[in-house]
């Protein structure tokens, strides 16, 4: 119509946006995680076609694909099992399915079907874990870890460890259960499990409130938070330490920061048992709610304004706060505590290991209580 090009607020624009695009962040995210496997080297896929023993879930898909491409007349959309190379050969290198080693064998020194290393779903929060390796398996069953279940590959290759982790979580009453490498595989996505596997349940967070109260009732109330602390073996021995040196609990943010895994448990050598864990979420309010209940706040600092040595108020209701392994006290955190405390060293080392420093002051405000005591 005539003149609506000159109509005043006309759109100049047209309505559409112009076309978003990811910028390459989809493809950054898979940078290391390994190639993708195609549908028919997927021990779990209705398509695998691959050499191993078929999963019994799958081998129930695939006939379930059967009987409907039965009943609607055509071809069933499945894989065909043994069909296709998918496993390590016996060769003395890593290959892949059409890479032949020395003498026309496969190149390869494992068996099991090569899922792509890194490929790992992220488990539920409050999921049980798997922790894989015979000598991580078989130390946390040394040192008591809470287990629900170990798996075992068939024919996996017996040497003394496998032995002691069988007999270990026989006496303990740990179900034992034998799967196909390809079903331990798709449990442990694709992360070397060298046959075997402890899956450990959730652990059990201590209230906050609790773990406070707990240690009020306590002579010599010594608690330890964390100020991010990222590393789970930092964390386990951090633990290890207090249960060591007689603090009533440990306490730690529940964001940016590690909680009990399979791993921390393992690094505590069983003091996660015995001395207990509470997640908070917001460890500036935790800290300040300690000091209304009378504990004294003294956080670690390389730069701190007292000397270990000179901390009169170790033998006191005491919070230790340790910062995390990089940046030390956060900022709110620093300002919160009622002290920062630095540990006299002789050499030109900038600072200590989390863990280490926090062993180092636990032992010194141990030694000075049982001076006063």
């Amino acid at each position: 119509m005539a003149g609506n090009s000159q109509r005043r607020g006309r759109r100049l624009t047209p309505k559409a946006g112009a076309p978003k695009g990811t910028g390459g962040k989809n493809k950054d995210s898979l940078a290391g995680r390994g190639r993708t496997l195609p549908a028919d080297e997927r021990p779990w896929h209705k398509a695998y076609s691959g050499t191993e023993k078929l999963p019994q879930r799958t081998a129930w898909k695939q006939d379930k694909e059967r009987r409907a491409a039965a009943e609607e007349g055509r071809a069933p959309k499945i894989g065909q099992p043994g069909t296709k190379d998918t496993t390590w050969g016996k060769g003395g290198g890593r290959g892949t399915p059409t890479t032949k080693g020395r003498g026309g064998k496969p190149a390869g020194g494992r068996s099991g079907p090569r899922v792509a290393p890194g490929r790992k779903a992220n488990p539920a929060k409050d999921s049980p874990e798997l922790l894989v390796g015979r000598n991580p398996v078989l130390e946390s069953l040394r040192t008591q870890v809470p287990a629900t279940a170990l798996y075992t590959a068939q024919g996996i290759d017996i040497d003394d460890r496998v032995k002691e982790i069988v007999r270990t979580a026989a006496d303990r009453g740990i179900a034992i259960l034998e799967v196909s490498r390809a079903e331990l595989d798709r449990m442990t996505g694709g992360v070397l499990h060298q046959g075997v596997g402890l899956q450990v349940p959730p652990f059990a967070y201590e209230p906050f409130d609790d773990l406070v109260a707990a240690a009020l009732e306590q002579a010599a109330p010594l608690l330890v938070a964390l100020d991010g602390v990222t590393d789970p073996r930092n964390l386990g021995a951090v633990i290890r330490s207090a249960a060591a040196f007689g603090a009533q609990g440990v306490f730690v943010p529940e964001r940016r920061a590690a909680g009990i895994t399979a791993t921390a448990w393992r690094t505590s050598a069983g003091a996660a048992a015995r001395v207990p864990v509470a997640q908070v979420t917001n460890l500036t309010r935790s800290l300040k709610a300690c000091k209304d209940a009378g504990f004294v706040v003294v956080g670690l600092d390389a730069d701190g304004q007292t000397d270990l040595y000179d901390l009169e108020a170790a033998v006191g209701p005491l919070v230790v706060v340790v910062g995390s392994e990089g940046r030390g006290l956060s900022r709110l955190v620093g300002e919160t505590c009622d002290l920062t405390v630095s540990i006299p060293m002789v050499s030109d080392v900038e600072s200590l290991n989390a863990s280490v420093a926090a062993a180092v002051t636990l032992a010194e405000v141990a030694r000075r209580r049982s001076v006063e005591a």
